[in-house]
């Protein structure tokens, strides 16, 4: 006797084998049969002809550490197939923390008045937050060298002695054996532009001896891109750590050959044996902190300090003539490219490039972006923006490697209650269905079967999560049953906050979390702390 049975579907076992028609029987929130079920007795009988059956996609690279404090019904995520996210990129996470009255500076969409009498300062105390949480997917959790860093030097311009770095890696190891699934830095953003190989691989060597993943968003990506991606070879080899590359794709202002060179030299550094695989976005625009465009030096002290420095005239200059900002398309001065997504006092500005706003304010561009990260006060660090930086063909490139994991870089969002104005990129309510409709349907990069592998047992594998990602007998009941033909994403510029078509039934540790099209209160997703190995 079967608690469901799914029926008549073309079941796509995520290994990257073909689809074949058959059933599929749930007892108790896992898979406990495949095959002909046609005469079984079961408590529901569901029959999805016609449609495709699937593991639950897996999202290796997302930042939903604050959103999912604040609502954790991953609205944004269900209804485009997600079952468990991998939360703490970038070098970013919600913990450990220095102070616990900060409540996770680090987060993105962090909003202190957003989370109640929450508290914690320990990755396992954070662990424990959304535990309690009502989950709609599930969550494992990478401890980020950004608020390692915080934790230990606050916002001074300083990447830490070999004390603070013992001290650091302290509280990775704490963080790693209170849950945390892996290791991650973000080199271009503060404070992550601070460490130099020196101080990053003591903290990789704590992932390492655990057997946990090391990943990284390198340092560069555009006109020094074989810099920053031999760092990341280089920290891995020197630590031993496992090595996964983020959002791989280089960037605007890379040489036309940067995306085909990068992949050569990760073959090399396979070849000598190397354990190292990637991801990317599928789509064309990247997002990131507007902050993030600002020199180190102008973010010493913390958010305040670096507004008051942006109300200094000279200052505003010396920024513009800045002659390596993270985002060389600002460089360029291709505003009509660079998009805001996210932000407080300018909510009514999001959808705006930068070229509409500062001619809509009689400034500069550069100006416009420097009086609103001012106008945002304590809000600037949450302001977004997104620019039109990937190429399909990098994109494409890479996702022919057969390592390529498929990411949002997003975070797990909701169009209505609190955060409902909130954006982190243009793939946040639709980076699946994109993928499965542009780069397979539409473009044949990848079939079916393959690509979602990509999505499912691959992102599994990476961070050791062995039950989940297939669909198998004893394997958790995460499944998505969606329309291959019918499957796309619906967001636009200007309407970014649209749920996609085409995805009919998403089940969670084996109860529906979406039904016939239509999210259900159910929110089952569990953390996922004992993964890996050791």
């Amino acid at each position: 006797m079967f608690d469901f049975l799914i029926l008549n579907g073309m079941v796509y076992d995520g290994s990257g084998s073909p689809g074949r028609k058959t059933d599929i029987g749930i007892k108790d929130g896992c898979i406990a049969a495949i095959g002909d079920l046609s005469d079984a007795l079961a408590t529901e009988r569901i029959d999805v002809a016609g449609l495709a059956v699937a593991p639950g996609f897996i999202d290796l690279h997302t930042h939903s550490d604050f959103t999912l404090v604040v609502d954790g019904q991953a609205q944004s995520q269900v209804h485009q197939g997600v079952t468990t996210e991998v939360i703490g990129q970038c070098g970013h996470s919600c913990a450990p923390m220095r102070d616990p009255k900060l409540r996770s500076p680090m987060g993105a969409g962090h909003a202190p008045d957003a989370i109640g009498d929450k508290r914690w300062q320990t990755f396992g105390e954070y662990l424990d937050v959304l535990e309690r949480s009502p989950l709609g997917v599930n969550v494992a959790a990478f401890v980020g060298h950004g608020t390692v860093h915080s934790a230990v030097l606050g916002d001074a311009l300083t990447a830490g002695d070999d004390e603070d770095i013992a001290r650091m890696k302290r509280l990775v190891e704490e963080s790693l054996d209170q849950g945390a699934a892996g290791f991650s830095t973000g080199l271009e953003y503060w404070p992550g532009i601070l460490a130099a190989p020196e101080h990053l691989v003591p903290l990789c060597e704590a992932a390492a001896v655990r057997g946990k993943l090391y990943a990284t968003h390198v340092r560069n990506r555009d006109r020094f891109y074989d810099l920053g991606f031999t760092e990341a070879i280089a920290a891995s080899r020197e630590s031993g750590a496992r090595l996964q590359i983020s959002h791989i794709q280089t960037k605007f202002g890379a040489p036309d050959h940067a995306m085909e060179h990068t992949l050569e030299m990760i073959d090399a550094a396979r070849r000598r044996g190397q354990d190292i695989a990637f991801d990317v976005i599928p789509h064309d625009w990247n997002n990131t902190s507007v902050m993030a465009i600002l020199p180190k030096w102008a973010r010493e002290g913390g958010v305040q300090s670096t507004l008051k420095r942006m109300k200094d005239p000279d200052v505003r200059e010396k920024v513009k003539r800045n002659p390596a900002p993270m985002l060389l398309i600002v460089k360029a001065r291709r505003w009509d490219d660079v998009v805001l997504l996210n932000a407080v006092t300018n909510r009514h500005l999001v959808g705006m490039s930068f070229a509409e706003i500062g001619k809509m304010r009689g400034v500069d561009p550069y100006d416009a972006l420097m009086d609103m990260l001012i106008e945002e006060d304590d809000a600037a660090g949450r302001m977004m923006w997104a620019t039109r930086s990937f190429r399909d063909d990098d994109i494409e490139m890479a996702m022919r490697d057969a390592s390529c994991a498929v990411i949002s870089d997003t975070a797990a969002l909701s169009p209505e209650g609190r955060l409902g104005e909130q954006l982190f990129s243009l793939s946040g309510y639709g980076w699946a269905p994109r993928f499965l409709q542009y780069y397979v349907r539409d473009r044949n990069v990848l079939d079916l079967p393959e690509a979602i592998r990509r999505i499912t047992s691959l992102p599994a594998s990476r961070i050791g999560i062995k039950d989940r990602g297939l669909l198998a007998k004893g394997m958790h009941a995460d499944l998505v049953v969606f329309d291959a033909q019918e499957i796309a994403s619906k967001v636009t510029i200007k309407k970014p906050r649209q749920h996609p078509v085409g995805i009919a039934h998403v089940m969670v540790n084996g109860a529906f979390a979406m039904r016939d099209g239509r999210r259900t209160p159910s929110n089952t997703g569990k953390v996922l702390r004992n993964i890996g190995t050791r």
